[in-house]
């Protein structure tokens, strides 16, 4: 049996629906790829540059010898691997950025379009 204050209210948590928003039966088959494709292309961006940084500081925790090893000319490895940081953090915005290109900009102008195409003007 529902909690007395909540049984005029079953779905108090929920925001106000917006009248352009899609019906309660699930987001559009479109939506759902635009949303799985843009998912995907911050995990694979975040992931990169995290990833690095993840390792450079657990490298320097639990392998200090290594890090303190002379790489070239004169620079340790730890400062050689830390000076790479900025290259990774830039191939990670790069990545982001084909693949928003690639995969989530063609589904946004695919659904923005067909947006137009229902309401007969541009959207808002």
């Amino acid at each position: 049996m529902p909690h007395p204050a909540h049984a005029h209210r079953p779905h108090a948590y929920r925001l106000p629906r917006h009248p352009d928003l899609p019906l309660p039966g699930g987001p559009a088959p479109e939506l759902r790829l635009l949303r799985t494709a843009y998912r995907r292309q911050r995990r694979v961006a975040t992931l990169t540059a995290l990833g690095y940084f993840t390792s450079f500081l657990l490298l320097s925790a639990f392998a200090p010898t290594f890090m303190n090893g002379s790489a070239h000319g004169g620079l340790s490895t730890g400062l050689l691997i830390g000076l790479c940081q900025l290259p990774v953090t830039g191939l990670a915005l790069l990545l982001y950025e084909i693949t928003a290109r690639r995969r989530v900009d063609p589904l946004a102008h695919r659904l923005r379009r067909r947006g137009r195409d229902t309401t007969g003007g541009t959207p808002r």
